[in-house]
C-alpha cells in the first residue's frame, strides 16, 4: 500500500476529477472522502463516471470532520473559499495539506481584504512546480496553496518573459476564457445550458477578479530573482465560454526594448523545454483547449506584433486538470517523495 491520502470537498467537480485521477494513481490510497452535504451519499451517486473503481464503488461520503481527515498522510481540500482556513485550523500540524481554494494564495494581506469577504488565513507555499525554485519549497513544505485555473495559464505563459526582461511589467493584460465547470458545482441561472450554449460574456470585468493579485503577486520580478522595474500592474478580463472545461487565454504586455519574436520564443523554450507538463508549441500552431481536454498540460504559443509593439501569448489548459486537480496531485506527488509525473497525463482526450 501507498501513502493514504483523504479529500475534503470531493463532491464539487474538482473533487471529482481528483477522485478519478487518484483512482489510477499507482502508490497512492484513497483515505476519506468528505463532502458535507452530501454525507452519507454514495461517491458513485454524485460521481457516477467512477463507477466500477474497486474502492470508491462501494464508498460513501463521510461529514467534513477533522479527526476522520487527520487519518490520512495527505489531505487535499476542495472546498469553497473561506471554508479551507476553517477546517485547518483544526487539523494536525503534522498531517500534510494541499488546497486547491483561495485561503492560502495571497501574501498580502490588504489584497486579501480587497478581493475577499473571509478574515485574511496566512499564505503557504505557492504550489506552480515550474516556477524557479518552486519545487524544493513544495518539497519542503507540509502545506501547500495549489494555483488557481486562471493563475496557473497566465503564470506559464507570461513568467519566463518577465524573467528575461523580454516586456514590460507595467502593461500586462489578459483575457481569459473558462468553461463552465471553473464556477463550480451550485445551480445557477447563469449557468443553465439554455443560457450558456451558442453565448459567450464576460464577468467581473474592472480589475475585480480574484485571480487578479494571484497573478500580478507571482508574476512580480522578484519572484524571478529579476530586479523589478515597476510594480506587475495587470489587467485581467474573464469569459465564459459554452463548454464544460477548458481554459483560453490570451495574455499580452509591452514589448521591452530589443525583444524579438525569437528571443520570445527562446525565453519560453529555455523555461519549459525540459518540463513534463508544460509545452511550447511548433511555430505556427495554437494552442486549443480541446487538445488540453482530460490532461494535466498547459499548451503556449508566442508572438511579436510590432505593430502594436506586444508580446502575445497563448495557454491553454484543462481548468479541472492543470488548473485544479492534477495541479494539486502533481504537487502531491513532490511532497510525498514520488515520481512527479506519477498518475497524471500530458496527453488529451480527442476527438
Amino acid at each position: 500500500m501507498g501513502a493514504r491520502v483523504a479529500v475534503a470537498g470531493a463532491s464539487g467537480y474538482a473533487g471529482g476529477e481528483l477522485l478519478r485521477l487518484l483512482g489510477g494513481h499507482p502508490d497512492l490510497e484513497i483515505g476519506p472522502v468528505a463532502a458535507q452535504g452530501n454525507a452519507g451519499t454514495a461517491v458513485t451517486a454524485v460521481h457516477p463516471h467512477l463507477t466500477g473503481h474497486p474502492a470508491l464503488a462501494r464508498s460513501t461520503f463521510v461529514p467534513t470532520d477533522p479527526e476522520l481527515l487527520a487519518d490520512a498522510d495527505l489531505l487535499f481540500t476542495a472546498l469553497p473559499h473561506g471554508e479551507s482556513a476553517q477546517l485547518a485550523a483544526a487539523l494536525p500540524a503534522q498531517l500534510k495539506v494541499i488546497d486547491l481554494g483561495a485561503d492560502f494564495r495571497l501574501d498580502d494581506p490588504q489584497a486579501w481584504t480587497r478581493y475577499y469577504p473571509t478574515p485574511y488565513a496566512g499564505h503557504w507555499t505557492y504550489g506552480l512546480p515550474e516556477l524557479p525554485g518552486a519545487r524544493a519549497a513544495i518539497k519542503a513544505s507540509a502545506a501547500v496553496a495549489a494555483p488557481g485555473c486562471y493563475a496557473t495559464a497566465s503564470i506559464l505563459a507570461l513568467a519566463p518573459l518577465l524573467a528575461a526582461g523580454l516586456v514590460e511589467p507595467a502593461d500586462i493584460v489578459i483575457v481569459a476564457a473558462s468553461g463552465t465547470s471553473g464556477a463550480g458545482r451550485a445551480p445557477r441561472p447563469d449557468l443553465l445550458g439554455s443560457e450558456v450554449m451558442g453565448s459567450m460574456s464576460a464577468y467581473q470585468v474592472g480589475g475585480t477578479h480574484r485571480h487578479t493579485p494571484e497573478i500580478e503577486q507571482t508574476l512580480y520580478p522578484e519572484r524571478a530573482m529579476v530586479p523589478p522595474s515597476a510594480p506587475v500592474i495587470l489587467s485581467f478580463t474573464p469569459t465564459l465560454a459554452p463548454m464544460a472545461r477548458g481554459i483560453l487565454a490570451t495574455c499580452t504586455a509591452r514589448l521591452a526594448l530589443g525583444a524579438t519574436a525569437g528571443r520570445l520564443r527562446e525565453a519560453l523554450a529555455a523555461a519549459y523545454d525540459a518540463e513534463p507538463f508544460v509545452h511550447l508549441l511548433p511555430e505556427g500552431q495554437w494552442p486549443s483547449t480541446g487538445s488540453t481536454l482530460g490532461s494535466n498540460a498547459a499548451h503556449l504559443q508566442v508572438a511579436a506584433d510590432t505593430h502594436a509593439g506586444r508580446a502575445i501569448v497563448i495557454s491553454a489548459l484543462d481548468n479541472l486538470g492543470k488548473g485544479a486537480a492534477g495541479q494539486a496531485l502533481q504537487i502531491a506527488n513532490l511532497m510525498l517523495g514520488l515520481p512527479e509525473t506519477a498518475g497524471l497525463t500530458a496527453y488529451g482526450v480527442a476527438p
